[in-house]
C-alpha cells in the first residue's frame, strides 16, 4: 500500500523581477492574517443574531437531520460566532476552523442538494469552506496568539 509523503517545502522560483522578492516576502504574512481576520469577523457577524437566540434554529438544524435540535442550534451558534472570534485572533486557530468548516460543508449541502441549487448556490459556502480548510491544515500563521503563544494544536 502506498503512503503519501509529506510535501517538502520548495525554493521560489526565480522571480522576473527580482526586486519584487522582499514585497512578496512582506506580503505573504499579511495576506495570511487579513484572510483569517476577515473569515472570523465574518462567522462573527453572521453567528450574532444566531448567539443572541440560541434556540430560534431548532425547527431548521432538526429539518436538515441534527436531531435533538436543542443541541445542535446552540452548537451552531457557539460555532459561528465563538469560533469567529476564535479564528479574528488567531487562538486555538485549528479547533475553530475544523469546527467553522464543518458547518460551511453542512450548507454546501443544504443548498446544493437539499435546496437543489447546485453549485450556484452552494459557491460562497465552498468558498469559505475553502478558505477555513487552509486554516485546518496551516494553523493561523505568523500573526496569530497561536504563533505568539508557540503553541499549536
Amino acid at each position: 500500500m502506498a503512503t503519501l509523503a509529506p510535501i517538502a517545502p520548495t525554493s521560489r522560483p526565480q522571480l522576473i523581477f527580482p526586486l519584487l522578492g522582499r514585497f512578496y516576502d512582506t506580503l505573504a504574512p499579511l495576506s495570511v492574517f487579513l484572510m483569517r481576520v476577515v473569515a472570523g469577523v465574518t462567522f462573527v457577524l453572521h453567528g450574532w443574531p444566531k448567539i443572541q437566540e440560541p434556540f430560534k434554529n431548532v425547527e431548521m438544524v432538526e429539518k436538515l437531520g441534527f436531531v435533538p435540535g436543542v443541541i445542535w442550534s446552540p452548537a451552531l451558534a457557539g460555532t459561528e460566532f465563538l469560533g469567529g472570534i476564535l479564528l479574528a485572533i488567531g487562538f486555538l486557530t485549528r479547533p475553530a476552523a475544523v469546527g467553522t468548516t464543518i458547518v460551511l460543508l453542512v450548507t454546501v449541502w443544504l443548498h446544493w442538494v437539499l435546496q437543489g441549487k447546485g453549485y450556484s448556490g452552494a459557491e460562497l459556502s465552498i468558498l469559505w469552506a475553502t478558505i477555513t480548510f487552509y486554516f485546518v491544515a496551516h494553523g493561523g500563521g505568523p500573526l496569530s496568539v497561536d504563533r505568539a503563544l508557540r503553541r499549536e494544536i
